[in-house]
């Protein structure tokens, strides 16, 4: 497929949706969460930060889409021609850390249905609801039902922070510092800044992911995309999630940093502060509504999830099977949907228990899941350099030198930063 197509309005309307998934999965915690901690605890002096590590980290999530679009293939199919070896890594990496990613998107979001309908149910048995109706309408709609859903989420919640944020402007302390200096760097702030790197914006997980949405867009509606507009469809989701974090620091810094308030450890009383933040800019007649587009983001947020992790594991084992076939047969495709719907009740059981076992705070919780991700970043993404520029991607079709050179520079950052980390926690 040539890379000097010219996307037409036709075509990338139908290709327009994984980028968008990318969006919902990325705007959930790292944004709502992380993003916001980072602006009502250091002001604007992570904004630099926040802005660096999403072009640090944008040739990993770009070389998934990318890949799919040049090679008709999955970014697994990718990996599994570096070697067993590199779907042995994947597969150790996902196992690692989908329990307690699916555990913090759902807790999360419980804790924002506690806070938007005033119900005492306890957040685990919530987080359990809604993790079983996630499945229960991937089943009944599958990918399209995942596609229009996120779509209007996503732009409800976009829509209703770009406002909350235009007004919360004039409360911000524009004087304060704009980057920590290095008596600020003590353990705990480094510790932090490593969870906020490991979501931000996202997971390095989802760019397979999108490879697979890439390809399930494609069977869907017939339309296999251009390298072009796989390429616009990323950079819409990427570029906004981009904007979006540097709106959560802002809301975070002008209404919570330097007024003494912290963020509450239990689920339900956090997500009413993060609802909170909207309500003390547009007026507590919005509250209701905030409250009802942030839970449904974030519901979007565990749809993708809950989706993500099963497809890709469904296609690692059908790789450790044999290669990749555009025409899949029927019995291939009812076998990785069965693994699908196996992987998904194993990640189900596996969140339930992180939430039973380690539901004393969720900031630690959420700490734990982004460090994790953090950690695991460097090795993906040197799977994922390797697999764009193999001689499976058409030469027109493969990333331009500057590209190659930004992932190398994130390779060894990320790589560079994971050690010091390991060396400061443990050594």
């Amino acid at each position: 497929m040539s890379g000097a197509e010219r996307p037409s309005q036709h075509g990338l309307f139908k290709a327009l949706g994984p980028g968008l998934l990318f969006a919902a999965t990325a705007v959930g915690v790292s944004h709502l969460v992380q993003s916001t901690r980072a602006g009502a605890g250091y002001g604007v002096a992570l904004l630099g930060l926040i802005l660096l590590v999403n072009v640090i980290k944008y040739p990993a999530f770009r070389f998934g889409p990318q890949y799919s679009a040049a090679t008709g293939h999955s970014l697994l199919e990718g990996y599994r021609r570096q070697g067993r070896w590199a779907l042995v890594v994947y597969g150790v990496l996902t196992v690692g850390t989908m329990f307690t990613v699916q555990a913090v998107v759902a807790v999360v979001t419980a804790g924002l249905v506690i806070a938007t309908t005033g119900i005492t149910t306890s957040p685990i048995v919530i987080s359990g609801v809604l993790v079983g109706l996630c499945g229960a309408l991937l089943a009944v709609g599958r990918y399209q039902l995942l596609d229009r859903i996120t779509k209007v989420l996503v732009v409800v919640l976009t829509l209703s922070t770009l406002v909350a944020t235009a007004l919360v402007l004039p409360r911000v302390d524009w004087g304060g510092p704009w980057w920590l200096g290095s008596a600020d760097f003590d353990p705990k702030t480094i510790f932090f800044i490593a969870a906020l790197v490991g979501w931000m914006p996202s997971a390095f997980d989802v760019a397979v992911w999108q490879s697979l949405w890439t390809l399930a867009k494609r069977d869907a509606t017939g339309h296999a995309p251009s390298l072009r507009e796989a390429m616009t469809d990323f950079h819409i989701g990427y570029i906004g999630t981009a904007c979006l974090a540097v709106c959560f620091v802002l809301l975070g810094a002008g209404i919570m940093h330097g007024s003494g308030t912290q963020f509450s450890p239990n689920a339900g009383q956090f997500a009413g502060q993060i609802i909170g933040l909207y309500s003390q800019t547009l007026g507590q007649w919005a509250r209701p509504v905030i409250g009802v587009a942030a839970t449904a983001v974030m519901f979007s947020t565990t749809l993708a999830v809950v989706d993500g992790f099963p497809r890709a594991l469904s296609a690692l084992v059908e790789r450790f099977r044999g290669p990749e076939q555009i025409d899949e047969k029927e019995a291939q495709r009812g076998r990785a949907r069965t693994t699908y719907w196996v992987a998904l009740a194993v990640m189900f059981v596996g969140s339930m228990l992180v939430l039973v076992f380690l539901l004393k705070s969720l900031k630690a919780l959420v700490d734990i899941a982004t460090t994790l991700s953090f950690l695991t970043a460097p090795v993906l993404a040197v799977l994922n350099h390797r697999a764009v520029l193999s001689r499976d991607v058409p030469e027109d079709c493969r990333p331009r030198r500057w590209l190659v050179a930004l992932s190398w520079v994130s390779i060894v950052s990320l790589g560079a930063f994971a050690l010091y980390y390991l060396v400061l926690r443990y050594g």
